[in-house]
């Protein structure tokens, strides 16, 4: 990959799930997305990436079975030096979880959480920049904190990452986005008491599809389940739903390819 493919730091770059079932989280997403898979950097046990077209959209890992963490989709916040970036969240009051280690040759990564307990990674990359696709259906294309609110958590990720933090103001929704070099890259949704008492506050990853209604009812078929059928929103025609270990995610419809 050339230098130019290198993501600019702050921008989410790479998306990873850990399972227990990995074969069978593969057939999965494999029949959902129509993701192909090759080993990945085996460090933190077996782990293989997803691929779109040959191209590199995320990665799924194996839990060791004693292991019983939540089953999540967690971005990764492109670095240009994890270990600095590792302390910095540490001085801001997040946590640093796992590492910072190398992943082989790939680049270098942290498994953190923010203030509140959301869970993200970071990546210092070096030969694997990240997700080579994002846009087409089965390639993720955006991520969202839910939290409670989002003026302090807004400031950790402003202060770790240099994210310039914009509100959108209005009485009824506590919503900001994140931007890198006046480009958005993500979004901050505080949900207050409505936020799932299970959960807690989480990342979200959006994943592109070409027919929301379309893929909820495959997720269905396939063993998964769907927390909130497909509706019309800003963004296009979402629905929330999980795979048969319990990930949540968002397929999305976005508006832009309608406009397409």
């Amino acid at each position: 990959m050339t230098e130019a493919t290198r993501h600019t730091p702050g921008t989410p770059c790479w998306v990873s799930l850990m399972v227990h079932g990995l074969d069978a989280t593969q057939d999965f997403y494999n029949a959902l997305f129509g993701w192909e898979f090759e080993p990945g950097p085996q460090q933190l046990g077996p782990y293989v990436r997803a691929l779109l077209d040959g191209r590199e959209v995320a990665g799924i890992g194996q839990l060791p079975p004693d292991r019983h963490l939540p089953i999540a989709w967690t971005p990764y916040l492109a670095t240009d030096d994890a270990d600095e970036t590792a302390e910095g969240i540490r001085s801001c009051g997040g946590t640093v979880a796992v590492g910072p280690l190398d992943a082989g040759e790939a680049g270098r990564m942290a498994v953190c959480s923010d203030p509140v307990g959301a869970v993200f990674g970071i990546w210092q990359a070096e030969a694997h920049h990240g997700t080579a696709a994002a846009g087409p259906p089965g390639t993720p294309v955006w991520n969202e904190l839910l939290t409670y609110e989002t003026s302090s958590v807004g400031k950790f990720y402003r202060s770790v990452f240099g994210h310039e933090v914009e509100p959108v103001v209005s009485a009824d929704h506590d919503y900001a986005t994140l931007h890198v070099d006046g480009r958005p890259v993500a979004s901050l949704r505080g949900a207050g008491a409505a936020l799932p008492r299970d959960r807690g506050p989480h990342w979200m990853t959006y994943f592109e599809v070409a027919d929301t209604d379309a893929a909820a009812r495959l997720v269905l078929q396939l063993g998964g389940q769907v927390l909130s059928p497909p509706r019309d929103a800003t963004a296009g025609r979402l629905a929330l739903v999980t795979d048969p270990e319990g990930a949540v995610f968002t397929l999305v419809r976005s508006a832009a390819s309608d406009a397409g």
